[in-house]
């Protein structure tokens, strides 16, 4: 087999292997938080469109944060709207950091990311649902959150 064939059969593996990652995933999208200040009266919305109601599904909340984050968690609101307009609301303790101070998730250089489990095996009617996330601490104005994101994947039966 040439040096051609060789390459061309390891671009294909690597493509493969970065698509399963993402398989069932119907849903994935991060907002940037403007100056990396979130203000407690500024939610985020993520609208959701779902057309299969027969599958579970299971949901994330996605943190990007800087190192210099001054807690170790972040608590929030978050608000689903379903397609009838019936909302619930859960309060959720977003965990960042270990007992010892040591970020979780993972790091490239300051920047930290997490994927926090929200909802295992979630059941959705047909239509879109909006998923409103408000910072719910002690403080007015949260520094150095980057971005917040959703994640809606296929659960494992």
């Amino acid at each position: 087999m040439d040096k051609y064939a060789k390459s061309i059969g390891l671009l294909f593996c690597i493509a493969v292997v970065f698509c399963s990652c993402n398989k069932g995933v119907i849903f994935q999208k991060y907002i940037s938080i403007p100056d990396n200040n979130w203000v407690a009266n500024k939610p985020v919305t993520f609208t959701v469109p779902v057309d299969d109601t027969v599958s579970p599904y299971n949901i994330y909340i996605n943190i990007r944060q800087a190192n210099d984050y001054d807690f170790s968690n972040i608590y929030m609101f978050i608000d689903i709207t379903a397609p009838n307009n019936q909302t619930e609301r859960d309060t959720i303790n977003c965990l960042l950091a270990d007992n010892s101070g040591r970020w979780l998730g993972s790091g490239l250089g300051d920047i930290w990311d997490n994927k926090i489990w929200f909802k295992r095996n979630a059941r959705f009617h047909k239509g879109e649902y909006k998923f409103t996330y408000t910072q719910a601490m002690r403080v007015d104005t949260l520094q150095q959150i980057m971005d917040v994101g959703l994640r809606v994947e296929k659960a494992n039966k």
